[in-house]
Parts: structure tokens; C-alpha cells; sequence
């Protein structure tokens, strides 16, 4: 899936969360930055990751990350997602899968026995330098912010 890896420079992308307010790598410079891609919001497994990155997210903050969530989603089901589970962190509405292609985290899947394309759940922890420190494709949905924050 993803040829990204530890060391590698992140991709420089841009996108548009629930509100329609642009992230780019460049926003984040001095900052670590914890990059999530998740296949739908308000999936059970989805919920359960965003929801353990939520319960942690003042742990993620006192040690100077950001988080940035990114799926498919229409701003709209973003906007959703945010509100009913009172997540406190933006998502990005990438419909046209820019940045989704630009960590290659999109590619063939497999689910009760029927191939088709999709979203690789995978998590890139990202340096103040811009500098892939992480990538996390074994995300546990229930333990996620501990799997980063060791």
C-alpha cells in the first residue's frame, strides 16, 4: 500500500475540513502532526478511533501535536462526525482524494470476501520538520492514542 515510510519527507497537501477552512502541511511547521486516515466517519471502528484520539486529545496537546483527521467524507458528514461525538480536532472532507492519494493510503480491499477499493486505515506521525517520524498501518481503532503516544 502506502510507499511512504519513517524518514521520508510528508507529502505537501492540501485540504478542506468540515468548515471549509484549508490545512496544509506548512500549517503545522513547528509542530508535530498526527495525521489519521480512517475509511468513513461514524463507522463503529472509526468511532472507536476517533473517539480514543478524542479522550487523549489534552495528552496530545501538552505534548505539542496536532491532529488532523482525513476520509472521503462530504464536509457535511464531517461536520456530523465532529458534533456527535464532540470531536476535538478537525477532518478533512478529501471527496477528491488528493490527499488520501497523495500518502497512498487508497488501494484494493478486501471485506466478506468482495474486493474493492478503499481506504487503508493508517496513521502518519508527522515532525516540526515536516519529516515522516511514524506510520502506523496496524492501528488498533481502541488504543490508538496509545500506540502513538508511547
Amino acid at each position: 500500500m502506502t510507499t511512504l515510510k519513517t524518514g521520508d519527507k510528508a507529502p505537501q497537501f492540501s485540504g478542506l475540513d468540515q468548515n471549509g477552512t484549508s490545512h496544509t502541511l506548512a500549517d503545522y511547521k513547528g509542530k508535530k502532526l498526527v495525521v489519521f486516515f480512517y475509511p468513513k466517519a461514524s463507522t463503529p471502528g472509526c468511532t472507536a478511533e476517533a473517539c480514543d484520539l478524542r479522550d487523549n486529545f489534552e495528552r496530545f496537546k501538552a505534548n505539542n501535536y496536532e491532529l488532523l483527521g482525513v476520509s472521503a467524507d462530504s464536509a457535511k458528514a464531517q461536520a456530523k462526525f465532529i458534533e456527535k461525538y464532540e470531536l476535538p480536532f478537525p477532518l478533512l472532507a478529501d471527496e477528491d482524494k488528493s490527499v488520501i492519494q497523495a500518502f497512498g493510503v487508497w488501494g484494493p480491499k478486501k471485506f466478506m470476501g468482495k474486493e474493492y477499493d478503499g481506504i487503508h486505515r493508517t496513521t502518519f506521525v508527522i515532525d516540526e520538520n515536516g519529516i515522516i517520524e511514524e506510520v502506523i498501518s496496524d492501528v488498533k481503532t481502541k488504543a490508538h492514542a496509545a500506540q502513538i503516544l508511547k
